[in-house]
């Protein structure tokens, strides 16, 4: 079996897709297609579900994921070693992490980290959606919901506060007195609900359980960061967290006594990859890093 279609398999298996594994690979998709079902015909099995939203693993495909997955790591691992990473504290560490949290949260705060293992290159790799470690997507996933793996280690890593914000000019309009059964009828900006792959995000639905009328959202958007922007440019209100919607001048909190959502994040990683020196550093230092910023995080 050469080594070089396996490669490829794991790649579609990751992504999904043809182009973006091809891309990834730096070869044609023409090329992985051929590469599949030169695969398939060896093993005499269809691994993969051809759909209109990408290839999904059969059960044969997902079998064969776990096996090449262990050999894929076997081989990164001796590497490693080799080249004394683990011991040179170097190399580059992949962290998933979720588009908010990743650009207004870690990102600005790596220089120290930099200083203090300049041999590490930090990856930040923005997901909306379960990053899947198993398939080597990353070294470390900060996820929004704790996983249900029993062979990956997981840790709390911090909790975090949401809360209700408009712009100033729209909270000027806002009789914050009248309580939040009157919040339906403000326009609002959300997720798209039908689209949430945790039910961590739905806080629309939380909500609503105390409103007079069903909140229906004015403008939804996968991007939390998108939200951001358009609450800020007056199209409406919406929940954000507070590491985010206290970035902005612009934007105040409304109905603070009584919106005041919590939520986790989680650090997840394999056994294996634990153990070398560079994940480990940044494991540990986005640990100190949540420590240091509660204030930020989980405001009074």
């Amino acid at each position: 079996m050469n080594w070089d279609d396996i490669k490829i398999f794991l790649e579609v298996a990751r992504t999904e897709r043809l182009s973006e594994a091809a891309n990834r690979l730096s070869i044609d998709t023409s090329t992985v297609s051929r590469r599949l079902h030169k695969l398939e015909e060896q093993l005499a099995t269809q691994l993969f579900e051809r759909t209109t939203e990408g290839h999904r693993l059969t059960k044969d495909g997902a079998q064969l994921v776990s096996s090449a997955r262990r050999m894929e790591q076997d081989a990164q691992y001796a590497f490693d070693n080799i080249k004394q990473n683990n011991a040179d504290n170097s190399g580059k560490v992949r962290i998933g992490v979720t588009e908010a949290f990743g650009n207004y949260f870690i990102a600005p705060k790596l220089v120290n980290l930099s200083k203090q293992a300049p041999n590490i290159q930090i990856d930040l790799l923005h997901f909306s959606r379960d990053v899947k470690i198993s398939r080597n997507e990353a070294e470390i996933a900060i996820a929004v919901e704790k996983p249900k793996s029993t062979s990956m280690i997981v840790t709390k890593l911090t909790d975090y506060k949401l809360q209700l914000y408009a712009n100033k000019k729209i909270a000027a309009t806002i009789d914050q007195h009248a309580g939040v059964q009157t919040l339906s009828q403000y326009n609002w900006v959300s997720y798209v609900d039908t689209l949430l792959f945790t039910r961590e995000l739905s806080y629309i639905k939380d909500l609503s359980e105390n409103v007079n009328n069903e909140i229906k959202p004015k403008f939804q958007s996968t991007s939390i960061v998108s939200q951001f922007s358009a609450i800020k440019s007056g199209l409406g209100i919406g929940v954000l967290p507070c590491f985010l919607g206290d970035t902005d001048p612009e934007l105040v909190k409304i109905f603070s006594n009584n919106v005041n959502i919590e939520r986790s994040f989680w650090l997840v990683t394999h056994p294996e990859i634990k153990r070398l020196s560079r994940v480990d550093t940044v494991w540990q230092y986005l640990k100190l890093l949540v420590k240091e910023h509660q204030s930020r995080l989980n405001p009074p």
